[in-house]
């Protein structure tokens, strides 16, 4: 009941207007950091988890491997946590419940999930990965777990002209209906900094919409006022952590 208890709570922080501030983490001792500095809850970031194990992004830390990580953060606080699972681990509906299965025995409420195609070309079909979504909520459905399927769309990641996101914005707003219908339980998108487009989204989909922070972005008090029920910041704070603790060696040897 416990995992069911902070899965519920988990989700009732995500309110559009009143967004959940997740700044994300990589590991016990970050996670620790986060957790005493007031968070209401937490999240990994699968390019920080990576990172630091010694791993590049995409999929390539073993997926058992995250399990034991997923496992020991969520044994480490009280706080309800998410994992940045990017794409299953699997290309099949079947396959990939049974990936974020493993997830969700080490204890998570929720996952960040992909709809780019990890070590491949574009995205996946909305109506494919829509499968996969529905595959995943099943699985915990059988549970009775409200499980929070974060479903990511990277209509907006691929493309790094910023100018041209106007014309994509018709296609996610697709793509988010599909995952909502499908049993997704947020909407991430992550890429999009323009505030307009980030409203429009907000007003369109009635799920809860998910910004990640970078530099260019609106601030959380912006956000907030467009709509934004959740904003997550990525890799940067573990990017930010690497560059003190580089610094600061590099006084010292010096």
């Amino acid at each position: 009941m416990k995992q069911i208890e902070k899965a519920r709570a988990f989700a009732a922080l995500h309110r559009k207007g009143d967004p959940v501030v997740l700044y994300n983490i990589w590991d016990v001792g970050s996670a620790v950091a986060v957790a005493e500095s007031g968070a209401k809850a937490l999240a990994t970031g699968s390019w920080s988890v990576a990172a630091a194990g010694g791993f590049g992004d995409g999929q390539k830390i073993p997926l058992l491997l995250l399990c034991d990580i997923a496992r020991s953060i969520v044994g480490a606080t009280e706080l309800p946590v998410s994992i940045d699972f990017e794409g299953g681990y699997a290309e099949t509906p079947g396959e990939t419940a049974i990936n974020v299965a493993h997830i969700a025995n080490a204890g998570a409420v929720g996952i960040n999930f992909e709809d780019q195609i990890v070590g491949g070309q574009g995205l996946h079909a909305a109506e494919a990965q829509a499968k996969r979504i529905a595959a995943i909520r099943a699985m915990a459905d059988g549970r009775d777990l409200p499980f929070f399927i974060n479903a990511r769309t990277d209509v907006f990641l691929k493309e790094p002209d910023a100018a041209k996101h106007a014309d994509l914005l018709d296609e996610a707003i697709r793509r988010g209906r599909v995952y909502e219908q499908a049993g997704a339980s947020g909407f991430f998108v992550p890429g999009l900094s323009d505030p307009d487009l980030i409203g429009r989204v907000c007003d369109a989909v009635s799920l809860p919409v998910n910004i990640m922070m970078k530099p260019g972005a609106p601030d959380v008090a912006t956000l907030a006022g467009l709509g934004v029920a959740r904003i997550s910041h990525g890799p940067f704070p573990y990017r930010a952590m690497i560059a003190w603790l580089k610094g600061e060696a590099e006084a010292i040897y010096r």
